[in-house]
């Protein structure tokens, strides 16, 4: 924002000066030239009045002795003429046969004067001609040719020139430098402020933002303030009381699971119904508790993630895949199922922790099996797709329709079927691995497999650079 505001004003500043300076350089230039040309025009009346005088009285030895001083003094040359072009005095090598000075002479001695119009600029080089004819009134009684050198007069518009970009270039610096310093006073503020929301959005607790700038964005950092701090202290509140809850309940759990299994002795045959139920329901809560506090923690890691420099994580997605396979082919075998790796040759490298990718596979092969049903085939597959780490695991079980896909990541969701099949489970697990993944920049996506089952693809961006990753989390571990 600070570089589009400061663009904004540089660009009205650039304006504003070219706006002042440009007249001013032109008004320079032709005020010089304007000075120049009246300064030979009354240098050409001088020699027209001689001359006029000359005609008149048939000596011309004032305004030949004058000419040659002239030229002598100023390095210009000049032809004066009668009215037979006939040359009185010619000086500087200038002729009256030259073509130039002959159009010009012609001009004269029918009464018009030449001067030059064009303006100098500080590039103007060579010289000008200026014509003017003797006499009085409508009496001509000669001609006086002029060439008169730019180069004095370039070089004055030259310094002036130089003098007003100067002194606008100094405009411009100062505009600058005020232009940083007020942009720095308004947009500093709020930079601080979009740091905090940024915190504060991710869960995490906000920095106390200072209340700086313009009285409008003080006043919005002090009730932002005082809203962070009740926010942060709800959020905090709301995330203790689960891992509270969930921490708190494991010593009842245990205590209660001992004692049931204590109790299974003394009851009779008839009662085995009864208690493996009490025992199924008691492994479903205990899974139900770590769920819980394994999305807690997930939910906390992807705030942390949003808001600071998760990018030296890398694993290898290759190696972390035939590690699952070999953890999870035993158990999908006892299912009746069974799990195929066909995993990349090269090495995936995937910008995440091996912890954090392998709960996110722990994740998909667990739904898989358990959900795919005996006879099916799963297979795990670890592919890169451009700059994208992909690991995918395929089932040809029952599936999800499209209704149900939509809400598979939805907390404590579980389709009809499963709940009817008996499957345990929490309807936590995907919503997991969801959290999992976005807190490093990637997905989870879910879709029909062909010809029948579900496909579920974690996608990752790729490590950025090999060699600056340790497989491990540099912020703390795995959530």
């Amino acid at each position: 924002m600070r570089t589009r505001v400061q663009a904004a004003l540089l660009v009205f500043v650039v304006i504003a000066v070219a706006a002042f300076a440009v007249p001013l350089l032109l008004v320079t230039a032709s005020d010089r030239t304007q000075q120049l040309v009246l300064a030979r025009s009354a240098d050409l009346d001088r020699f027209a009045s001689l001359m006029d005088q000359a005609a008149a009285t048939g000596d011309t030895s004032a305004v030949v002795a004058e000419a040659r001083r002239y030229t002598r003094l100023y390095g210009e040359p000049l032809v004066v003429t009668d009215t037979r072009r006939r040359p009185v005095v010619q000086t500087g090598g200038m002729r009256a046969a030259d073509t130039a000075v002959a159009r010009l002479l012609d001009a004269a001695l029918r009464n018009q004067a030449a001067h030059p119009r064009s303006t100098l600029r500080p590039w103007s080089r060579g010289y000008r001609m200026f014509a003017e004819p003797a006499g009085t009134g409508t009496r001509v009684s000669g001609a006086v040719v002029l060439r008169a050198s730019v180069g004095n007069a370039a070089e004055d518009i030259t310094r002036s020139w130089a003098a007003v970009l100067a002194g606008t270039a100094l405009v411009a610096v100062a505009c600058t430098v005020l232009a940083r310093a007020a942009t720095g006073w308004v947009v500093s503020p709020l930079r601080r402020l979009d740091r905090a929301v940024g915190r504060l959005a991710a869960g995490l607790p906000p920095e106390q933002t200072r209340a700086g700038g313009p009285p409008e964005l003080r006043r919005l950092a002090t009730g932002f303030n005082r809203m962070a701090r009740t926010v942060t202290a709800a959020l905090e509140q709301q995330r203790r009381l689960v891992a509270d809850t969930s921490h708190q309940m494991r010593n009842p759990m245990a205590a209660l699971r001992l004692r049931v299994d204590a109790l299974h002795t003394h009851l009779p045959a008839s009662a085995d119904r009864t208690y493996t139920g009490v025992t199924t329901e008691l492994d479903r809560l205990e899974t139900l508790l770590d769920d819980l506090l394994a999305l807690a923690a997930a939910e906390h890691r992807a705030g942390e993630l949003t808001v600071t420099d998760g990018s030296g994580a890398r694993c290898d997605a290759t190696a972390v895949a035939a590690d699952r396979h070999r953890l999870w082919e035993p158990v999908a075998h006892r299912s009746g199922a069974r799990l195929v790796l066909r995993a990349a040759a090269a090495p995936v490298p995937a910008g995440c922790t091996d912890r954090e990718l392998a709960q996110v596979a722990d994740v998909l092969l667990d739904n898989a099996i358990k959900y795919a049903g005996p006879g099916a085939e799963i297979s795990l597959h670890c592919t890169a797709e451009g700059p994208l780490a992909v690991l995918t695991v395929t089932d040809d079980g029952p599936g999800l329709n499209p209704e149900e896909l939509a809400l598979a990541t939805t907390r404590f969701w579980r389709s009809g079927r499963q709940r009817r099949a008996g499957t345990t489970g929490t309807g936590l697990g995907l919503a997991i691995a969801e959290q999992l993944l976005a807190g490093r920049g990637g997905r989870l996506e879910l879709e029909p497999a062909r010809p029948r089952g579900l496909r579920a693809r974690a996608v990752l961006p790729v490590a950025a650079a090999a060699g600056t990753a340790t497989g491990t989390d540099p912020h703390g571990g795995a959530p």
